[in-house]
């Protein structure tokens, strides 16, 4: 047993009798991407999640703020029993073992993906400023230049030409204008199957959600129709998105009017997400020992080719992804 766990295990047996915790069966339940680990540990009478996000390296303040902020909106979120902040732990209640990404096919996909944007809806539809983070330029740029930083230099080992950059700087600022040319809701900002979960009632159980922020209207659809783990036929995300437009309407969600005109927002809004993610794939390899995502990455490559092929003002950065293409396919990629 770490050192850490046998401090999580100390801070739990403080209060173990008032939720009847068995601590010799605390379990490793999941871990993500970032630094936090979850484990699943029994009661007397359910079964509880420890959420150990390490306070040097995260906070868990966001967490328990969105947490509040959802579960007035409606939605499932986990229950929050106990923290500490100072330790970055928490015990919070178990919403399950299988996620969305886990049991979706194509039998459920309509009723789960309609109950996934049901909660969406109601999400947005309580949205207030000033409750979250902005959504801002500064944020917007960031994440794109990740994608440069890591995918293309650190990974590809590509030289940052200054006429690449001079592409990079043009292409990023017409995404960065596109964006926030959107009107603002609540964004989960990783509203995706992996981060919903399948309960007994009230699905979905939504989870990871401590990096919300107050911005684009398009943001979540996107996430969630053009997945980091499961793709669709674009005919079938076109419907999805329809049904979640019409919903968000009727609930006076800000959404244009012109479903074509919220179409090109859901376009825009996914390319400065998929440069975004090549960029976090290649960071937790090379930066945090976590190779696995890297094999997800000709997916978002694909993603880009075909969205930036629609636009003319996307033309350099498609050309681009078509030389990036070719450069993976020689590393054994299949496309």
């Amino acid at each position: 047993m770490t050192e850490r766990q046998m401090r999580l295990k100390d801070w739990l047996s403080g209060f173990s009798d008032r939720y009847g915790l068995k601590l010799d069966t605390m379990r490793t339940a999941s871990a993500d991407a970032g630094f936090r680990s979850y484990f699943r540990i029994d009661g007397k009478e359910t079964t509880y999640i420890v959420m150990d996000s390490p306070g040097e390296a995260d906070n868990i303040a966001p967490f328990i703020h969105a947490d509040e902020v959802f579960a007035q909106a409606g939605l499932n979120v986990p229950k929050i029993y106990e923290e500490n902040r100072e330790l970055g732990l928490m015990l919070i209640s178990d919403l399950g073992t299988k996620t969305y990404l886990d049991v979706l096919d194509h039998d459920n996909a309509d009723r789960l993906m309609g109950q996934a944007t049901d909660a969406l809806v109601k999400l947005q539809a309580a949205s207030k400023p000033d409750v979250f983070p902005a959504y801002s330029a500064e944020l917007l740029r960031s994440e794109l230049e990740l994608f440069p930083q890591w995918f293309v230099k650190r990974h590809l080992g590509m030289e940052i030409t200054p006429e690449l950059r001079s592409m990079f700087d043009r292409t990023f600022a017409l995404i960065i204008a596109k964006n926030l040319d959107q009107a603002n809701v609540y964004v989960h900002r990783d509203f995706m199957p992996r981060n919903l979960m399948l309960t007994e009632k009230g699905n979905p159980g939504v989870i990871d959600f401590q990096d919300a922020v107050y911005g684009p209207v398009s943001y979540d659809i996107a996430c969630l129709c053009r997945d980091a783990f499961i793709s669709w036929e674009e005919t079938q995300t076109l419907d999805w998105t329809i049904r979640y437009w019409e919903k968000a309407r009727k609930a006076g969600v800000p959404v244009p009017s012109d479903f074509g005109r919220f179409w090109e927002d859901v376009e825009w809004m996914a390319i400065q997400r998929h440069l975004k993610v090549l960029g976090i794939f290649a960071r937790l390899n090379y930066r945090d020992g976590k190779p696995k995502y890297l094999g997800d990455t000709p997916r978002f490559l694909n993603y880009v080719k075909a969205t930036s092929r629609r636009f003319d003002a996307l033309r350099p950065l498609s050309r681009f992804i078509d030389t990036i293409i070719g450069e993976q396919e020689q590393v054994g990629y299949t496309f």
